[in-house]
């Protein structure tokens, strides 16, 4: 079965939707509020929309001081960034029509490497949250 363009681009983790930069790593981080998710601490901030051409933008971050290996590391990003990308759409789907911009950090805090169910989990509570924090208002 072919997918359309548009169905493609729901599925897809797009350079355009990663955080990258120091300074705007730095703000996201500066400015920011944060819950817990387990196994992540969730970083977010709404930003104006007008400066991006994406609904979310995501940072995947796995401390050395919480896996030591760095193909451990490597793993558990693969594994979040997954788990994001497959569920993504629930939180876009919630931004849509607003004029906000979401950058997300998910920050892993378990000192071992989790299953793909275990970093799921929290990846969809994490955006359920995280949607819920920012429905929109009809005033």
């Amino acid at each position: 079965m072919l997918l359309s363009m548009n169905e493609r681009e729901r599925f897809r983790l797009a350079k355009k939707e990663r955080i990258s930069g120091d300074k705007r790593i730095e703000f996201l981080f500066a400015k920011g509020d944060s819950f817990m998710a387990y196994p992540f601490r969730v970083v977010w901030l709404n930003e104006d929309a007008a400066a991006y051409n994406t609904l979310a933008s995501v940072l995947v971050t796995i401390p050395k001081k919480r896996l030591k290996r760095a193909i451990d590391r490597n793993r558990m990003k693969r594994l979040t960034r997954e788990a994001y990308r497959q569920h993504k759409q629930l939180l876009t789907d919630r931004l849509k029509g607003g004029e906000m911009h979401l950058e997300v950090a998910f920050i892993y805090v378990k000192d071992e490497l989790s299953d793909f169910d275990t970093v799921e989990k929290g990846i969809v509570k994490a955006i359920r949250e995280l949607g819920r924090i920012n429905q929109p208002t009809t005033a």
